[in-house]
């Protein structure tokens, strides 16, 4: 049986990015695992799946943004491979999945990233790329675990002027309430997730055991 998008991405995830061990987090606390997105956010197979993934979820939930942003740089990968992905449906006009509200045809998906702090050189902007004020964006981030740097994306999105449509993660770590952190600062935006860490560890252990089992 021929597996899916979202199937794909997480066999990737859990044999690319998903370790166990002891960890030192960001949050200060310790964890017996550690997953690193990025190697697979920049995978060449990773990237297509993740824009694809995120595309679909975006869809799916009817948001039909202008643009998708996050902070630089965990949401740098997903940002652009979904913009790109967005740019090659629309030439293509390639119909949405039957899940999506409407059915209609995918729409261009610019991107926008947000920096830690503003510069302190040239125009001293905080947001680089897609820059029209009032635009409805969606920000993305590749993994929550306290929320800190998908809250500081929103807060800064919409100092700037746009209008937060939705969030999304691609996994969130079930710890630290960073869903209910990030819930808060997203209302009245929708925050979902694409997988949590369970989902990542389940999938890794069974390729443990598939492997041994050869």
């Amino acid at each position: 049986m021929q597996l899916t998008p979202r199937q794909e991405l997480l066999a990737i995830l859990a044999r690319k990015s998903f370790r166990l061990g002891e960890f030192k987090l960001s949050s200060g606390g310790t964890s017996d695992y550690y997953i690193d997105c990025r190697t697979t956010t920049l995978d060449g197979d990773g990237a297509r799946l993740t824009g694809r993934v995120f595309l679909d979820e975006i869809f799916r939930q009817g948001w039909e943004p202008d643009a998708i942003g996050g902070l630089t740089m965990g949401a740098d990968p997903i940002v652009v491979s979904a913009a790109m992905l967005s740019a090659q449906q629309t030439q293509s006009r390639r119909p949405r999945p039957d899940t999506s509200p409407g059915g209609a045809d995918y729409h261009l998906i610019h991107g926008f990233l947000v920096r830690k702090a503003e510069k302190t050189h040239g125009t001293g902007q905080r947001i680089e790329g897609y820059r029209e004020k009032g635009a409805k964006v969606v920000i993305v981030d590749d993994v929550c675990t306290t929320g800190s740097s998908t809250i500081q994306a929103i807060e800064a999105a919409r100092e700037f002027g746009f209008e937060v449509v939705g969030v999304i993660a691609l996994v969130e770590r079930e710890e630290a309430k960073g869903r209910v952190a990030v819930e808060q600062a997203a209302t009245p935006a929708k925050f979902v997730c694409i997988f949590t860490a369970d989902d990542i560890r389940q999938e890794h252990l069974h390729q443990k055991q598939e492997g041994a089992g050869k």
